[in-house]
């Protein structure tokens, strides 16, 4: 099969580094090299983010692995994402879900929602439901969600988002501009919010309401 060994020696590396057995189940039934530009389709299995177009990235496997390990999901929840880029996020988190999960992904680019909703499909991925808007906003159509998962560095938490986690939930979100810090934030069954410091990482800004504006002034047009 094309992209086997590549994709073998992949999962033994994220395997080495701790990644759920769980995790790597999914990641080993998700074909990256069709989430990836045909023009990058021979790297889609290097541990590497990789540029889909629109100054947008596809994360790198080994940090979408510790994402859907620190979210801690299970079979039949409803996930949030924020940031749908190429669909694999989703791709992987759907696997893990199976098909009595739901996910719904906001992208507030129209052509890679278009890009997002192709991959998703010629893959087989019908549990997941691409959106386009401002994933600041969150979607309150279909909250509460068991778990949050936003791929874009917010300055903030963002309160829709914390909103629309289901007590007992979990979000994973990265926060910063430049300097950035990737926090769990859980909601307790009677609602009581924590966050917890996991570290640093590197993801492309998330612009919206309660994102990075491109059009504020204090940090210059885009």
């Amino acid at each position: 099969m094309e992209y086997e060994r590549e994709r073998t020696l992949l999962i033994r590396s994220l395997a080495e580094q701790g990644v759920s057995e769980r995790t790597l189940k999914a990641m080993k039934k998700v074909p990256r090299h069709l989430f990836v530009p045909s023009i990058h389709a021979s790297r889609a299995y290097v541990d590497s983010p990789l540029p889909i177009g629109h100054a947008q990235t596809i994360s790198a496997p080994h940090m979408v692995a510790m994402m859907c390990d620190l979210l801690e999901l299970k079979e039949g929840q409803k996930i949030l994402e924020i940031g749908a880029g190429s669909g694999y996020n989703a791709a992987v988190m759907a696997e893990i879900i199976g098909k009595k999960g739901q996910i719904y992904s906001i992208e507030r680019l129209e052509k890679l929602a278009v890009f997002a909703h192709e991959n998703l499909e010629n893959a087989g991925y019908s549990n997941v439901e691409v959106i386009l808007g401002d994933g600041s906003l969150g979607w309150p159509d279909n909250a509460p969600y068991d778990r949050i998962c936003v791929t874009a560095s917010a300055p903030d938490t963002p309160h829709p988002l914390i909103e629309q986690l289901k007590p007992g939930g979990i979000m994973v979100i990265p926060e910063g501009e430049g300097y950035q810090r990737l926090y769990i934030i859980r909601k307790s069954p009677d609602g009581e919010v924590t966050k917890q410091d996991w570290g640093g990482v590197i993801f492309v800004p998330l612009v919206g309401h309660h994102g990075f504006n491109p059009y504020d002034s204090k940090r210059g047009k885009k």
